[in-house]
């Protein structure tokens, strides 16, 4: 099956998937972050409850929809014929790192389910350490992307 039709579309949906991934990253950036604040507030207090509603939206509202947009337009742009040199290795890489994002994602809102039961499976230390890897993939996968360097 040939996806040529999608060629004419390339830098709208090119950047439609910048604008998704943006949108994603700032999400897989605070959310963390707002878990290091949570850690330490007493279940059940008035901040606890505030930290769940504002986690609540952050992952619901903007990086569910962000992750699935960035994931739909990426497979387009890999569909566009032409776009991807399958014999380079750089795009393995990016992938790897796109799915690191995507498990990350994950593992984020099975922790936000956690603090909404007012369970505290990690320590703040561990959440200040988690908030360093959406910037290491980002770095992985801008690199691969932009230098192509194998």
């Amino acid at each position: 099956m040939t996806f040529d039709f999608l060629g004419p579309w390339y830098p709208w949906i090119k950047a439609l998937h910048l604008i998704s991934v943006i949108a994603w990253m700032a999400g897989l950036f605070y959310l963390p972050r707002l878990f290091v604040y949570h850690t330490p507030a007493e279940p059940g207090s008035a901040q606890s409850e505030l930290f769940k509603v504002m986690e609540r939206r952050l992952l619901r509202g903007i990086m569910n929809p962000a992750m699935i947009a960035a994931w739909t337009f990426g497979v387009s742009l890999v569909l566009t014929p032409g776009v991807v040199d399958w014999s380079a290795g750089w795009w393995h890489a990016k992938m790897t790192g796109f799915i690191g994002m995507t498990v990350f994602h994950h593992h984020l809102g099975y922790a936000r389910k956690d603090f909404l039961a007012d369970q505290r499976r990690h320590s703040e230390r561990y959440w200040r350490a988690m908030n360093e890897v959406p910037t290491v993939l980002l770095v992985l996968i801008v690199i691969m992307v932009i230098v192509k360097p194998f």
